[in-house]
């Protein structure tokens, strides 16, 4: 470490899984290699990054410019994946940055038993994302008989039917919600630990319809295949839903603590 440089955290794991850590040839946000900090029975995935391009300055100009941000943002979740696969590791937030590595030390000795805690809820288990779908027009109630608008003045008769499809929209969404519920309820059962998402916007994650399920399921791992064809038969016995697996992914739903106090690097 020089003066020069300030230290990006990207995952915590276990001393003994410290040289697994950083698999060879891997490099972070700035295009540096990847290394291990060890302290305290504990190992920090780390990178040495240029201090004059992420202080907090030039830290707040990056993360305004979305071409930046999205390349950054990649480069540390690969960091965070290739580490995961190679043991147990808590993933950390984007942008944790300390002044050099002594501080990086101190911090795994001052959180030691939150690490420790947090690794031992997740051993053998792998995060599984699960997404539903609906086209809401599958959830419509059934034509039934309309109300004669005969002898309505045309204004009273758009009002009616606006009330009308808002009605119709309602039911729908809700039949929706009761469905993506049973399909979360059978799914839990096959979890340890579940952590709810707020559906994703449409114009973001480029889907049409309604998300009407963005779950997390913390599922051991001889149990991942009986999850994954869990999902598999769901989506069968409810063709009106689409449903979207995505996994397995480091523990990222159920490893979050307070984040580590900021430094300015």
């Amino acid at each position: 470490m020089t003066g020069a440089e300030a230290t990006w955290l990207y995952a915590v794991t276990t001393a003994d899984a410290a040289g697994a850590g950083a698999p060879a040839g891997l490099t972070g946000v700035a295009g540096e290699p990847v290394r291990v900090v060890e302290g305290a029975g504990l190992a920090a995935v780390v990178g040495s990054v240029p201090r004059s391009d992420f202080d907090e300055r030039a830290l707040r100009a990056h993360l305004e410019d979305l071409r930046w941000l999205e390349r950054a943002a990649r480069a540390h979740h690969q960091v965070i994946d290739a580490a995961a696969g190679t043991g147990q590791v808590i993933p950390l937030r984007f942008a944790t940055l300390y002044h050099d590595d002594d501080r990086v030390r101190a911090m795994l000795e001052q959180r030691r038993t939150d690490f420790a805690a947090a690794l031992e809820r997740v051993a053998g288990r792998t995060e599984w994302g699960v997404k539903a779908y609906v086209d809401p027009r599958a959830f419509l109630p059934d034509p039934g008989e309309e109300e004669a608008a005969g002898g309505r003045r045309p204004g009273a008769a758009y009002l009616a039917r606006r009330r009308a499809e808002r009605q119709e929209q309602e039911t729908a969404h809700l039949r929706a919600s009761e469905r993506a519920e049973e399909i979360h309820a059978a799914l839990a059962g096959r979890a340890v630990a579940i952590a709810e998402h707020p559906p994703q916007d449409a114009s973001l994650a480029a889907y049409e319809g309604w998300m009407v399920l963005n779950n997390s399921y913390l599922v051991p791992d001889d149990r991942a295949d009986d999850f994954s064809a869990a999902v598999t038969a769901l989506g069968e016995r409810f063709p009106e839903i689409t449903l979207e697996l995505s996994g397995p992914w480091p523990p990222y739903s159920f490893t979050a603590l307070p984040r580590p106090e900021a430094e300015e690097p």
